[in-house]
């Protein structure tokens, strides 16, 4: 298994509207990303994180040049966050 993990700088008042934008989008990752398999919203005080499970590290990376990605959750997100995204990919052992 492989995460995608995206920490993102939310304030609270902009944390709904930034579920509203996971919500919208977690069926279709789910269903047109090659090698998607599960899809979390994290949400600590600090930040929120989005926790995409993928099969392959290479499944993971191809996600984050889609257009789903980049023209969909990435300009929908955009006004709710606070910093720029931290990106990392974990492959499990």
């Amino acid at each position: 298994m492989v995460y995608l993990e995206i920490t993102l700088k939310v304030s609270n008042n902009n944390r709904v509207a930034a579920a509203n934008v996971y919500t919208k989008y977690k069926e279709a990752f789910l269903k047109q990303i090659q090698g998607a398999k599960s899809k979390q919203l994290l949400v600590r005080n600090e930040d929120v994180q989005v926790l995409h499970g993928f099969d392959s590290v290479e499944n993971a990376n191809v996600y984050l040049q889609s257009n789903l990605f980049n023209q969909d959750v990435v300009v929908e997100l955009s006004p709710y966050i606070d910093a720029t995204p931290e990106i990392r990919i974990y492959e499990t052992v």
